[in-house]
């Protein structure tokens, strides 16, 4: 078949003998009558006996021959395929030999038509491509109707559709002006095989010639244009067959899908689609020169398309992108983005991007195809000076435009294609479409997928070899674009690998020599390269053998990319920010192997341009990968690499810790049992342990330096930079003071710097920064609480608190003003109540105002057993400020307190930052006196001193009888409160000196002349006065507000408005509801209260039932999920009133962790701050739904807001149950839907000991990202409890500081408290009824 195709020759007629003018004669005679018959469908065909058809076909087989200038070869097209319809539907108008035996003559017909598409000196001819469209079209219609056609039909059919396809293609014989006929040719031809691969199979012959035609079609856009809709329907339509509904569809436009026929079965379509995908043959075969002649023109390009086609198909078989069939609209199924690209603007997978061609927007354009200017982010020229940019969101498309060779400007509008250019080239020699690296966001592959073994089987023939090409042996550069997308194709497809699949030696082996050879760094970066980095960016976190081998050369592309600021090279088909975000995650899967394998060596690999290559251990990487950290923040201008840089310097720091301190406790124990031998190598293990703290050190100068330079215009990385310093204020490293205070001083003068913005920049966005910093003072308190011993530091706080309060600082003004005379102007509502829970946790952790861990309330104080409006008549309430409640008891004093002189009272103290119970005694000395009262006051023990003296004056010379003496000044024991007192000669002048020393003498003078007055004068011995009885009832609630300086009238009197309440108002306790509104306030947490659900999914997973019985024993979870469990707070008893503290191990039992159900036990985690519940439900506990909306107990007053939160943790043993995972079903929750509307955290164990993080939820947001626990990172065992807990700190953070659902405990508390004293304020308002209440008994 293929060496007929080839001659150029059709079927000769008998006419081809006599002389022409007599042969055209004879043929417009015969013609025209029959002509004539076809326009009246009724008539009879005037040709009744076979040979008289036999004799008309030689006829008209000659007459295709004749010129166009004329009817004849038109009449004579519309005979033979009016005659073609007999096996369609015979009629009248066709011979009967014809209606008898339709499949012989129609054969016959077809070799006569090919004689049509024979090279012709007037095939530029409108008429005949009129002529050629019209048969096309008749076969089109036999192919798709025709009934009745036998086996030889079909195969004739199908041969001379390739005749004419290579007689119109061949580039030898064809003409440009015949280019417009070669796309309906090879449509038609495509469609035709479809049709007769559903109805009569093509022979084995027919496939291997028409492959053998590809060899030399691929080149013309026509060929591949249609083989690549063509392999794209059938795949669609095979992955349907073969996976089910449920798998992700390839969907394809709806004129492509119409293509496969409906009744095409899944064994015919899976025979029919390795044939169709195997016409081109190996595409790496391009590179090789021609035998018989030069290579074609646009071989690179075919090579790309081909591949890109390739690639695509690769990924509709993982399950990860689609192509939406809508005009102009892609779909990502796996991430639910979509953008508007249509189905020939984008050729398959994330590769090729050519504009739309004129012929039904099919064929590329003749422009070259660039990204627009603004898609990749600004080059930046000093990035110490200049903020940084946020790029464009990954899921936009980059849009093309044509670019003019002489000025550089894209064209406006599309260019129209010159018939005179070659179809693939412009006239200026460039590619008809340049090709761009795309990098959308990629969701987890198909859990249904097949393995890698069977993809490669299918498409590894030409991926491996296309991926191998030699640069050296290419003709051109183009050739690098599709060894490109052949790289990232086989990272794609290695990456997709299941968790307990094994890829075969062989691929493993080959892939790796692909990326090595891939990844030599060049002067310039390659595409390859950059395809590779794209795709790879969890190639190291896939379990693969060996995978090790390529860290080498992975860390030198990396130092290429991240640390260098332009890379020209690149902008014009990748997108940097895509490219730099590509390799942090690869960075981020490199940076625990050092700390996880330490000494072990890496493999060695020969390679044949290298005589040995030499390689160390995976800690001699450290020190390396470090720098390659570090240096990426000081080099990254967009935000959210940025963010995924500064999760990762936070994760990285906490395993350093972690590992030196589990080595500082082997090192102990070892030194206890080592002898004096040792000493030197405990030594070395000493100077390594300070690798964590000079880290720590650089780390922190860097973000203290860019968060109040580079950074602090952008929101994101501020908010982010402020989460991982608080994360840094709870690592355990040991550093000087001294770092410590430039963190605080640092993150005041960011604070300052925000709050001194001007108004039209002050947003929403800004003031919750502001918020996050002032809690990451509060972090930094809590966690060092020797920084406040300095003073500056301690000062510098105290001004930044103030600045956070009033919107000043006092300081900067000329004189200092009191607290009631400055005027409250904050910068926001949100911003003073972060600055006022900063300053409650400044004085908490000094000492000023302690936090007690326990409190009482009125039934725990008398003894009760519940609280009831019988116990509230017992205290009396006040209210100060409208933010604190003052419940005070006056104890009854009997005779024994009485005799003592110690009135005493309670006082149980509710505000918005705490609950605090105080018992105060009424002491006339110090409790350190050992000297008893009843001495002091008893003049009949004294002998006759000095105090006898003047006691006996002082009766003579005033006449009153019986005087109490004074205590003597002297006889009382000092107290602190003395000290504080100056000494008199303290700070005087000179005169003031010499006037006291004058006073001194006239009072000596004095004293002599009174000391002979008493000795002339007889002394009158007096009887001693009688003591006065002790005062039985002390009013101590008066006295108690009176030595804290409240009861006075500027404090009692009204401010302006009655509604307005004063500093100081009483609460009427008998009012209804006082005692349930003073139950709901005790309720109320003090500290930001979160709880996390932890699952645990075994392999294959999907129900709910399943899910929750696993944690019933530790039979079904791993060790290491328990050592995680361990990690995350301690074991507390839920079911009490007073919460009890026990240990995990006796806790836990032999169960898998349903101990911590929130029934018997919770894992509960609490700093200063912040308090987090860890519930591990399980099926046997019927009561864990609850803890969403109604959780009893302590877990009552966290049901809002876990019902907002939904923190959900789960450990997963395949990765494949992530996307299965019944997330709405464990919720309870019908207000959920399934697009992950929880913050999810996916915990899977990787064989080498690390364990990689899943994120899922929170996607819309702009501050998506929540560090430490980034999407992708994978981190060790040791630091995975803290991190998890560092995640879930920042994510109820957040919801907090962010937004008005879920506001902060104290704010709370404070709305609370003041509705309260709004709602019970009593009518004694008034001083004077103010004075006469306190002063009677409750």
């Amino acid at each position: 078949m293929d060496q007929s195709a080839r001659s150029g020759r059709g079927h000769v007629s008998a006419l081809a003998c006599f002389p022409n003018h007599v042969a055209r004669e004879v043929a417009v005679a015969v013609v025209t009558p029959l002509g004539a018959c076809l326009g009246n469908p009724a008539s009879r065909s005037l040709l009744r006996t076979e040979a008289q058809v036999k004799w008309t076909m030689e006829v008209l087989c000659f007459s295709l021959n004749l010129p166009l200038d004329c009817d004849t070869v038109r009449v004579c097209v519309d005979i033979y395929t009016h005659w073609m319809s007999v096996l369609v539907s015979p009629r009248d108008s066709i011979p009967p030999p014809l209606i008898k035996e339709p499949n012989v003559y129609v054969q016959k017909i077809l070799r006569h038509l090919r004689t049509l598409f024979m090279p012709r000196p007037d095939r530029s001819s409108l008429v005949y491509a009129s002529v050629c469209q019209r048969v096309l079209t008749a076969v089109q219609l036999l192919a798709k109707e025709g009934a009745g056609m036998s086996g030889e039909t079909w195969e004739m059919l199908l041969h001379f559709l390739i005749c004419i396809n290579q007689s119109v293609l061949d580039t030898l014989t064809s003409a440009p002006i015949c280019q417009p006929l070669s796309l309906p040719s090879m449509e038609v031809l495509f469609q035709v095989s479809l049709v007769s691969c559903s109805r009569c199979f093509p022979p084995r012959s027919f496939w291997l010639s028409w492959r053998q035609m590809m060899t030399t079609w691929r080149f013309q856009p026509a060929a591949l244009d249609q083989w690549t809709r063509v392999v794209t329907a059938l795949t669609s339509r095979l992955l349907r067959l073969s996976f089910g509904p449920a798998f992700p569809r390839l969907k394809v436009p709806d004129e492509d899908a119409t293509l496969i026929p409906d009744d095409m079965d899944h064994q015919v379509t899976l025979q029919t689609w390795f044939r169709f995908l195997h016409l081109i043959s190996n595409p790496a075969d391009l590179k090789r020169p021609p035998v018989d002649g030069p290579a074609p023109p646009g071989q690179e390009d075919v090579f790309l398309t081909a591949m890109s086609t390739i690639s695509r198909l690769v990924d509709a078989f993982l399950g990860v992108s689609v192509v939406c069939g809508e005009p102009g609209e892609q779909t990502l199924i796996n991430t639910g983005l979509s953008t508007r690209i249509h189905f020939r603007d984008r050729l398959p997978s994330l590769g090729v991007a050519v504009t739309r061609s004129p012929f039904r927007d099919r064929l590329p354009s003749y422009g070259v195809s660039r990204p627009r200017s603004g898609s990749a982010p600004p080059t930046p020229v000093n990035i110490l000076s200049m903020p940084s940019k946020s790029p464009p969101p990954p899921h936009t498309r980059q849009k093309t435009s044509n670019i003019s060779k002489a000025t550089g400007k894209p064209h406006i509008g599309s260019s129209q294609t010159s018939p005179s250019f070659h179809p693939w080239k412009s006239s200026s020699g460039l590619s008809a479409f340049s090709w761009v690296l795309y990098s959308y966001p990629r969701g987890l592959p198909s859990p249904m997928r097949g393995s890698v073994d069977s993809l490669l089987h299918l498409f590894g023939f030409c991926l491996f070899d296309a991926a191998l090409i030699d640069k050296e042996s290419a003709p051109t550069e183009r050739w690098e674009d599709g060894r490109a997308e052949a790289c990232g194709t086989l990272c794609r497809i290695f990456c997709c690998k299941k968790t307990s699949e094994d890829v075969l030696p062989v691929y493993l082996s080959r892939f790796y020599a692909v990326l090595l050879q891939g990844l030599r760094v060049c002067e310039s970066m390659s595409p390859v390269v950059s395809s590779i980095l794209l795709h790879s960016s969890s190639l190291f976190c896939c379990d693969l053998a060996g995978v090790n081998l390529l860290l080498p050369s992975f860390i030198s592309v990396l130092e290429k990319v991240l640390l260098e600021r332009e890379m020209l090279s690149l902008q014009a088909f990748v997108s940097l920010a895509d490219l730099r975000r590509a390799s942090i995650l690869v960075l981020m899967s490199l940076l625990p192997l050092p700390q996880q394998f330490g000494p072990v060596q890496l493999a060695s690999l020969r390679d044949a341009s290298d005589d040995e290559v030499t390689t160390g251990s995976f800690q001699s990487l450290k020190l390396r990968l470090i720098g390659l950290l570090m240096g990426s923040l000081q080099t990254e201008t967009d935000s959210t690499n940025t963010q995924m840089l500064l999760a990762a310097v936070l994760t990285l720091v906490q395993d350093c810790a972690q590992k030196e301190l589990e080595g500082q406790t082997h090192q102990e124990r070892k030194t206890h049992y080592a002898g004096h031998g040792r000493t030197k190598r405990i030594d070395r293990s000493t100077d390594q342990s300070a690798m964590a703290a000079a880290l720590w050190i650089d780390i922190v100068h860097l973000l203290t330096q860019h968060l109040t330079a580079q950074w602090r215009n952008d929101s994101g990385v501020c908010l982010v930079a402020m989460e991982i310093l608080a994360g840094l204020a709870r690592v355990n490293v040991a550093v000087v003071e001294q770092e410590k205070k430039r963190v605080v001083s640092s993150i005041c003068r960011y604070i300052e710097f925000q709050c001194g913005r001007p108004p039209p920049l002050h947003s929403r966005e800004l003031h919750s920064i502001i918020v996050v910093a002032f809690h990451c003072l509060s972090t930094w308190i809590t966690n060092h609480h020797d920084i406040l011993e300095d003073q500056e530091c301690l000062l510098e706080l105290f001004e930044i608190v103030e600045l956070g309060v009033s919107g000043s600082k006092s300081r900067q003004e000329e004189e200092v003003r009191c607290r009631e005379e400055k005027e409250l102007n904050p910068v926001s509502l949100r911003v003073k109540e972060a600055a006022e829970a900063t300053l409650n946790c400044i004085m908490q952790v000094s000492g000023a105002c302690p936090s007690f861990r326990s409190f009482s309330d009125e039934d725990a104080l008398i003894g009760c057993s519940g609280l009831s409006e019988k116990t509230l008549k017992k205290f009396r309430y006040f209210a100060l400020d409208a933010s604190v409640i003052l419940g005070i008891l006056e104890q009854d004093q009997g005779p024994e307190q009485a005799s003592a002189s110690c009135p005493s009272l309670m006082v149980l103290i509710r505000g918005q930052f705490s609950h605090h119970s105080w018992i105060l005694q009424h002491r006339l000395h110090p409790r350190e006196e050992k000297t008893s009262p009843k001495k002091a006051v008893s003049l009949q023990e004294r002998g006759g001193g000095e105090d006898q003296v003047y006691a006996a004056i002082s009766h003579c010379g005033s006449g009153v009888k019986n005087p109490l003496p004074l205590e003597n000044v002297n006889t009382v024991p000092l107290v602190e409160a003395d000290m504080s007192i100056p000494d008199m000669w303290e700070g005087l002048t000179e005169e003031e000196k010499q006037r006291l020393n004058h006073l001194r003498a006239t009072l000596e003078q004095q004293q002599l002349v009174e000391a002979d007055l008493c000795r002339s004068v007889a002394i009158t011995t007096c009887a001693p006065p009688p003591c006065p009885r002790p005062a039985t009832h002390v009013q101590t609630a008066r006295l108690f507000l009176s030595h804290l300086g409240l009861v006075t009238p500027e404090t009692l009197k009204e401010f302006g408005s009655r509604d307005v309440p004063a500093q100081l108002v009483s609460l009427d306790s008998s009012m209804p509801g006082f005692c349930e509104d003073l139950r709901r306030l005790d309720q109320l947490p003090f500290k930001t209260q979160d709880s996390a659900f932890i699952f645990y999914v075994r392999a294959g997973q999907k129900t709910a039932n399943e899910i929750l019985r696993n944690v019933e024993s530790c039979a079904n979870v791993s060790c290491h999920f328990l050592d995680f469990l361990s990690s995350l707070g301690r074991p507390v008893a839920a079911a009490r009133r007073r919460h009890e503290v026990v240990e995990f191990i006796p806790a836990l039992g032999q169960s898998g962790g349903h101990a911590f159900d929130g029934d018997r036990f919770v894992l509960k985690y609490e700093d200063a701050l912040t308090d987090i519940t860890f519930i591990v439900p399980s099926s046997s506990s019927p009561a864990w739904s609850k803890h969403w909306k109604e959780v009893d107990s302590e877990l009552q007053r966290l049901a809002e807001d876990r019902h907002k939160s939904k923190l959900m943790i789960v450990w997963v043993e395949r990765l494949e149950d992530i996307e299965a995972f019944p997330v709405c079903e464990l919720t309870k929750s019908q207000s959920f839907s399934c697009a992950w509307e929880a913050q999810m955290v996916f915990v899977h164990g990787l064989r080498s000991g690390l364990f990689r993080i899943i994120t899922r939820g929170n996607s819309g947001s702009k501050w998506s990202l929540l560090p430490p626990l980034v999407d992708g990172i994978v981190v060790s065992r040791r630091t995975l409890g803290p991190l998890v807990m560092e995640t879930m700190l920042n994510s109820c953070r957040r919801r907090q500081s962010c937004g008005d659902s879920a506001p902060p405990a104290h704010v709370n508390r404070k709305l609370l408290i003041g509705d309260t004293v709004g709602r019970y304020r009593s009518r004694h308002s008034e001083p004077a009824d103010f004075y006469s209440a306190l002063f009677q008994q409750p």
